[in-house]
């Protein structure tokens, strides 16, 4: 166990110092089938087109069945780019299967708009729908008529502005409403909106205007953006890139669940990623790259961090998002965020500012078990409840919370792990340990022989499934398809399978309840 302890600790080190390249993404079927589609020519692509068909399910759809509302946008994408691809062996067929799929799936978007509706839906699924619709007759599809409204309500908005500033958040779906190259401009990274899908629907327009060096730009960008994905082949690209600072954030945030953020062995690396992340807060916060619009989950995290590593940054720049108390991710969108208010709520507690309205948001928002699962940014109910037990409990020693604990405990699943979906995964049973590992701290003996022996029945599951060096590939992250942060989520896999190895060695640390160096 020991041995096992210290390659977590070195892969966890060699993680951390890897976030410096902008992130790893894991290969997206929706973004990777619009580049294919603007970029029209199959000549030279045939891998990746291979590789989309590759990813189509038995029952003719893209994405995982667990989690249908998001397997509507990467259908819709590949129907479209193996429409254009008919001479390669087995496109035919597979758009026939995926045209069988969409006649047969019901409209989540019929009556009204989900809560945790993937990113863009309301601009992408009606144009993507529409243009794929008028190419096959006779066929009747699903056409998400609750999202027409809003998209019309955006569209005239954006009909009464000018070219938006590179970043801004809308530039994200610009493949679904962009028309000319003149309204958005590429960022310092070479891309809009930090989105393969919209730099390739804007290199397609730019084109026609003859602006090579631009188009230079955004070609590098989509090759820098295919290795991210690391799948090996020229033009699978992921949904999002870079991340370059969500991903730095995020797994120190991880690492301080865990315990994990004051070890020696990682210190000098988490000591760095802390230096660059208080060199880039600005005034208006921080997004989830350098070149995108700050967001409140971000900055918050980022707070986070920087309070936990000693510093004392200025609360400030996370004001900027709040309204009546609460916390908006981005001004204007949609619909709130419960994770990005229990990252609010966690910030202003360990900056000892009040959080009244934020707390009272998150109590309001539990399920009838006491858990959190209505979560705009993540399809599992374990990453905000994780990170909600965490946010509520610091500062407060004597917390505790007999309801949400049962629902936890309950909730394991009979292998020993934990899943929102027909299966366990790694990380999602790396938050139920890290949501443990705080409750474990405040209960009474009982209480804890219980969350004793399920730490015992999940270390099992995890050590039978654990590979040095093995990144995730699971998407449960919400884009606009499932995506796997890969790095994200190898930190988590690795820092929750260290807590279960570690569980019983305690000395203070971090506050309340610490694990043993």
């Amino acid at each position: 166990m020991n041995a096992l302890s210290e390659q977590i600790l070195s892969e966890l080190r060699h993680l951390l110092n890897e976030t410096r390249d902008g992130g790893s993404v894991s290969p997206s079927v929706y973004d990777t089938a619009r580049v294919l589609h603007f970029r029209g020519n199959v000549t030279g692509r045939q891998n990746a087109y291979a590789w989309l068909m590759a990813q189509q399910q038995a029952d003719g759809g893209w994405g995982s069945a667990d989690f249908p509302l998001f397997r509507h946008a990467p259908t819709w994408a590949a129907l479209l780019a193996l429409q254009r691809a008919d001479p390669l062996p087995g496109a035919a067929d597979a758009v026939q299967a995926a045209t069988r799929f969409l006649e047969r799936q019901p409209d989540p978007y019929a009556d009204a708009v989900p809560e945790d509706a993937p990113v863009g839906a309301e601009l992408i699924l009606p144009q993507i729908s529409g243009e794929a619709a008028s190419l096959v007759d006779d066929v009747v599809f699903p056409r998400y008529p609750a999202l027409l409204p809003l998209r019309q309500a955006c569209l005239a908005k954006l009909g009464t502005v000018g070219p938006l500033p590179s970043g801004h958040p809308l530039l994200h779906s610009w493949e679904a409403w962009g028309t000319s190259p003149t309204t958005a401009c590429l960022d310092d990274d070479g891309s809009i909106g930090i989105s393969p899908a919209a730099t390739a629907a804007w290199r397609a327009h730019a084109l026609t205007q003859a602006s090579a060096p631009q188009v230079g730009r955004a070609d590098r960008y989509l090759q820098a953006a295919s290795r991210a994905a690391r799948s090996g082949i020229e033009g699978v690209v992921p949904s999002v890139w870079p991340i370059n600072v969500f991903e730095p954030c995020w797994s120190l945030y991880t690492l301080h669940l865990a315990g994990l953020f004051s070890h020696p062995a990682l210190a000098e690396a988490v000591g760095v990623i802390v230096a660059q992340l208080d060199a880039c807060l600005g005034v208006r916060g921080l997004g989830p790259a350098l070149h995108f619009a700050a967001d409140a989950d971000d900055t918050a995290v980022a707070l986070c961090i920087l309070r936990l590593a000693g510093r004392n940054p200025a609360a400030d720049a996370l004001r900027h998002f709040e309204i009546g108390g609460l916390f908006v991710t981005f001004p204007g969108e949609r619909n709130a965020s419960v994770s990005t208010n229990i990252h609010a709520l966690h910030a202003f507690r360990l900056l000892g500012k009040p959080t009244a309205g934020t707390s009272a948001y998150l109590e309001a928002n539990r399920n009838p078990d006491g858990l959190w699962d209505n979560e705009k940014w993540h399809v599992s109910w374990l990453y905000p409840t994780a990170h909600a037990i965490a946010a509520l409990a610091q500062g407060v020693p004597q917390w505790r919370d007999e309801r949400a604990l049962a629902a936890l405990l309950q909730a394991q699943c009979d292998d020993g792990g934990w899943g929102a979906g027909r299966a366990s995964t790694f990380e999602e049973t790396a938050y139920a340990l890290f949501a443990l590992h705080v409750m474990d701290g405040r209960e009474e003996p009982t209480g804890r022989a219980r969350i004793a022996l399920a730490v015992a029945h999940a270390l099992e599951w995890m050590l039978a499934r654990h590979e040095a060096h093995e990144l995730p590939q699971t998407p449960l992250w919400i884009g606009k398809e499932l995506y796997c942060p890969t790095r994200v989520v190898r930190v988590i896999e690795l820092a929750g399978l260290w807590l279960a190895l570690r569980w019983g060695r305690r000395i203070p640390a971090e506050g309340a309840g610490g694990i043993a160096q």
